[in-house]
């Protein structure tokens, strides 16, 4: 690989670190930038739990430092709360549920820091996802899955375009978790046992739906019944729940037959959230929008999976594209998905691109979830 420039997206954490580093190793000319997302950095996280605090800033200057590469802050504060937390916000109070992680790199990452780094004359930006590029017989780039499964991270960049691909480099794709982490003490950086951050990186206790009412305030709706439509109870928010959530829903009347209830759909106008046993969460069947292909559109329906949240399983499927609607047929159905997580599309490991989930239905009726 021909020697470019490259800016490293340091988060704190000791992935972008080792990222930074081997494009180091590799001869590129260097520059490490941490993304400054809040203007008051205690509102979103604090300690070690995300990416958004001064302590991380400081962990990536130190890192830096100790790779000796020019460091800078960059402050993305306002495109990450328009784009990032109202979105957020909005997709909660119409009765969806987001993944923010995919927006950011959807509109963070990928857009607003690729594209301030590429107008000052870098030629890639460099990240610490796991995950891979390959170079396709026709040139394209191709975005796989990490050798580290249980650490694969391409469910959230399968919003990537093959433009930003080109200027995308993910060097820990080849490497499980365990030697970075070796290979980060070994080099010094101190941020080599620093634990991940997880959870939603700006909810500041991991408490979502306490944020979600103390940023939209209280709600008035009720629970009603799936079977019978009787009305069991009442909640401060249809955006406190999200389909599939078993806990936390406080209804003092247990289900005639004792088993657990789910919720099963939200309705945000009339905040009305349905709830249900367990057996009516499967779906076999979905309908998708907002499409992000990382090449081509597929022409013809594709037998490929889909990943349907971040750390889920596969499930296979048949994929069908007309314009910018996308309809998967689940042939291993699944439980509890919810419209506005993001449906992620495989061929094998190559990430062909991503929807946003509409709608949900159970086409066959006898089909069973795991």
């Amino acid at each position: 690989m021909s020697r470019q420039r490259v800016v490293v997206a340091m988060s704190g954490g000791v992935d972008s670190a080792v990222a930074a580093a081997r494009a180091v190793d590799a001869g590129h000319d260097v520059t490490g930038v941490h993304l400054a997302l809040s203007r008051n950095p205690g509102t979103y996280r604090s300690g070690s739990r995300g990416c958004c605090t001064i302590e991380d800033a400081n962990d990536a200057r130190r890192a830096a430092d100790v790779l000796g590469i020019p460091f800078y802050v960059w402050d993305l504060s306002a495109r990450f709360h328009d784009d990032v937390v109202e979105d957020f916000k909005g997709e909660y109070l119409a009765g969806r549920t987001p993944n923010p992680c995919l927006r950011c790199n959807e509109k963070i990452k990928f857009a607003a820091m690729l594209d301030r780094a590429l107008g000052l004359g870098f030629d890639a930006l460099a990240t610490g996802h796991y995950a891979t590029l390959r170079e396709a017989p026709d040139g394209s780039v191709e975005l796989h899955r990490a050798v580290d499964h249980g650490k694969d991270q391409s469910y959230v960049l399968g919003v990537l375009t093959q433009e930003q691909l080109r200027h995308a480099l993910f060097p820990l794709g080849d490497t499980p978790k365990p030697e970075v982490r070796r290979e980060a003490a070994e080099r010094g950086l101190l941020v080599a046992d620093k634990p991940d951050s997880h959870d939603i990186c700006f909810v500041a206790d991991g408490d979502t739906g306490g944020w979600l009412k103390d940023k939209l305030g209280a709600g008035s709706g009720t629970f009603v019944d799936h079977a019978s439509g009787e009305v069991l109870g009442t909640h401060d928010g249809s955006f406190a729940f999200t389909v599939g959530q078993r806990r936390g829903l406080r209804i003092d009347r247990p289900a005639p037959d004792g088993r657990p209830r789910y919720v099963l759909s939200i309705e945000p106008v009339s905040q009305t959230v349905t709830v249900g046993p367990r057996e009516e969460l499967t779906v076999d069947r979905l309908e998708g929008i907002r499409p992000r292909w990382c090449g081509n559109a597929p022409e013809e329906p594709l037998e490929g999976t889909v990943q349907l949240r971040a750390h889920g399983e596969e499930h296979r499927a048949r994929v069908s594209v007309v314009g910018e609607q996308v309809t998967v047929e689940l042939h291993d159905p699944a439980r509890g998905i919810a419209p506005g997580q993001s449906a992620v599309v495989y061929d094998g490991t190559r990430v062909v691109g991503s929807c946003t989930i509409a709608s949900t239905a159970r086409v066959c009726v006898g089909s069973t979830a795991p």
